[in-house]
């Protein structure tokens, strides 16, 4: 099969979040998609077979397959508007999320992804510094834990206990976030539990954060940037019960995979 690795979320090469993509004739079976996943050992692979006008998307992580993936969508829309399909600009995916559509627009690539609003919860706040290295302001859930800080110099300087993070009963990762200095807000993303320590930007993550911070900033249209050390920046929007993520994408490489 053709295989790619795109920087999603970047501009240049080695910025953003590197995204595997196997573009399939025929559909292959489980137990061989996480045995690939596992050996590209990137955070997300992205497996796609063309189904009549739109196409089959599912993503897996070294350890697991996981029901949304950001990053990998925008790898692989990449791929194929530059590679499969050369120039197509809207292209509809189908997921364990449902229906996903992705516009280009020059070089932008906007994902329309549900809208997945956290719920606050009561869990102990030294339990999470513990785990995050500082106390929280707040905490949340949705698919992962979500963790509001009171700086985004905090976010910035994080240093996580990923012994202790792994073993939180909450939630899949945890998705640390404050209000941004020169964006509107600041995030960093943590899996330790699929052996992804940290995401270096997280497309998924944005469909809880997204609406979080429309609400305290009263603002539908949002500049965000993932404070990975790759770095990452997102432009956001609110639409009804979903959420529009655009960003840019660069191929790193391609090849054939041999099985």
């Amino acid at each position: 099969m053709k295989y790619y690795v795109v920087d999603a979320f970047a501009d240049e090469v080695f910025k953003g979040n590197p995204a595997g993509v196997c573009v399939l004739d025929n559909p292959i079976d489980d137990s061989t998609m996480q045995k690939i996943a596992g050996e590209n050992n990137l955070s997300e692979t992205a497996f796609v077979v063309k189904n009549g006008n739109s196409y089959n998307l599912r993503w897996f992580t070294p350890r697991a397959e996981i029901d949304l993936c950001g990053h990998a969508t925008l790898g692989t829309s990449y791929v194929i508007s530059n590679y499969v399909d050369i120039g197509i600009e809207n292209m509809t995916f189908n997921t364990a999320s449902g229906t996903l559509k992705v516009k280009r627009n020059g070089d932008l690539y906007e994902m329309d992804l549900p809208l997945r609003e956290p719920k606050k919860i009561e869990l102990s706040h030294e339990i999470i510094s513990e785990a995050i290295g500082v106390g929280p302001i707040e905490i949340y859930l949705s698919r992962d834990l979500f963790v509001v800080l009171e700086t985004e110099k905090q976010v910035e300087e994080l240093t996580p206990n990923f012994s202790k993070m792994i073993k939180l009963e909450n939630g899949l990762g945890v998705i640390v976030t404050a209000r941004g200095i020169d964006v509107d807000f600041v995030s960093r993303c943590f899996y330790p539990k699929l052996d992804v320590n940290e995401d270096p930007v997280t497309g998924s993550a944005h469909s809880n954060l997204i609406p979080f911070w429309s609400q305290r900033l009263n603002k539908d249209v949002m500049v965000a940037k993932q404070l990975s050390a790759r770095g990452g920046k997102l432009y956001c929007k609110v639409a009804g019960d979903r959420v529009k993520i655009s960003g840019k994408a660069v191929l790193y490489m391609m090849g054939n995979i041999n099985i």
